[in-house]
């Protein structure tokens, strides 16, 4: 066997994230100087500490938070319209490819104002129903002037 090279190799058991955490090891790796220990704000936590801040805002806030509803302008020229034309709120529903219950709403005046729907509404009925306009009956589109 002497014609072989022989080296001596050292296993070592690789160590886990609970030894490399554990205090004797960090303080030994503190003597040798191969550890830099820096301390982070919040590090490793998942929480938010200006609750007292916010929680003091929000009990100061008065203002109350709606939608914003369609007009009742809007709700009586669009009634007025329909009856007009002789269509029921099923009938303009079919016309504008909406829920009947869309139109209802819209009537009411419960419907969130949804500019498409409002314009599917007025070429269906051929109507302004909003604006200063609003009552009179829509201008054909017409050839622009050169």
């Amino acid at each position: 066997m002497a014609d072989w090279q022989t080296e001596t190799v050292v296993l070592s058991k690789k160590m886990s994230a609970k030894d490399r955490k554990s205090n004797t090891v960090i303080n030994q790796a503190q003597r040798s100087g191969n550890l830099n220990v820096e301390k982070k704000y919040g590090g490793g936590s998942n929480t938010q500490k200006s609750v007292q801040k916010n929680t003091a805002k929000l009990d100061a806030e008065t203002e109350e938070l709606k939608h914003e509803k369609v007009s009742k302008d809007f709700c009586v020229h669009l009634r007025e319209a329909r009856a007009a034309k002789g269509l029921t709120q099923k009938d303009l529903a079919q016309k504008i490819n909406e829920k009947p219950q869309i139109v209802g709403e819209y009537e009411s005046g419960k419907a969130i104002p949804n500019n498409q729907v409002q314009l599917k509404m007025e070429r269906a009925l051929g109507v302004h129903l909003r604006g200063k306009d609003a009552g009179k009956p829509l201008q054909p589109r017409g050839k622009k002037n050169k």
